[in-house]
């Protein structure tokens, strides 16, 4: 629950309806200077994460710390994983697809990486949403376009978070004997993958998908626009959801004492 509420108020917007909500609240307890500051605080938050060069600032803080390399240099692998993340498949609707132009796709760098001969199988990881086809079905579909065949796929189809790719994917590795792993995201969300399949014991090489543009004017990197407020929320989740990890690393020693009863 506390988890949920954190992610949710990861989100600047949400943030700052919060910081306003008290400063009503403030106001009406006749804290008129309390809940002015707090107003300020609220415009000022959102205001600040609708700029675009603050909200790439934060995101290449994450971004960076997996550099792109060219699939040539990626080592061998056991399996390719390709973690889900796009809703749909624009470049589908071309007549011929080549995974080389498409540097912003997930599945494209997966593709590439099998087609250049790092592993024999690739992963494809997505759960259901409602009554549609899974993630990972829709991904198989997608990524035969790019050359990569139905023989080679693998699908892990219960996955709702990330937590879940990884955990279910391990479930899917131990019957494979699948250990060593090029696992694909985007950058900004692989620090955050590449700790949780870690975690459940693979050797993972990160692949990451770089999402960003080039802001090359003032009006482009100053003005605020919602789209770069709801970046700065992905990436401000992103952080939270890496805090969260951290601080259950540093709890466990201390839980396992507890129930030894040291």
């Amino acid at each position: 629950m506390l988890a949920a509420v954190a992610s949710a108020l990861s989100y600047p917007l949400n943030a700052s309806l919060l910081l306003a909500a008290c400063g009503v609240i403030a106001i009406l307890l006749r804290l008129r200077r309390t809940g002015t500051g707090l107003f300020a605080m609220a415009f000022l938050w959102t205001l600040l994460w609708s700029v675009p060069a603050a909200s790439d600032g934060l995101r290449n803080s994450l971004e960076g710390q997996h550099a792109v390399v060219q699939e040539e240099s990626l080592p061998a692998a056991d399996a390719i994983v390709v973690l889900g993340g796009a809703t749909r498949y624009r470049w589908l609707q071309r007549e011929n697809v080549d995974p080389w132009e498409l540097g912003g796709s997930r599945l494209a760098a997966g593709a590439r990486a099998w087609l250049s001969g790092r592993a024999p199988i690739v992963i494809l990881t997505g759960g259901r949403g409602g009554r549609d086809a899974s993630e990972a079905a829709r991904m198989k579909i997608a990524i035969q376009r790019l050359g990569v065949p139905a023989s080679v796929l693998v699908l892990e189809e219960r996955s709702r978070n990330t937590e879940d790719n990884a955990a279910n994917t391990a479930r899917l590795a131990h019957q494979l004997g699948v250990r060593r792993i090029l696992l694909v995201t985007s950058a900004l969300h692989m620090p955050r993958a590449a700790l949780l399949f870690r975690r459940q014991g693979f050797d993972v090489t990160p692949v990451p998908v770089p999402e960003g543009g080039h802001r090359e004017t003032w009006r482009e990197r100053w003005l605020p626009s919602p789209h770069a407020l709801w970046r700065s929320g992905r990436a401000l989740k992103e952080y939270v959801a890496l805090m969260a990890l951290h601080l259950e690393t540093t709890a466990l020693p201390q839980d396992l004492d507890v129930r030894a009863g040291r």
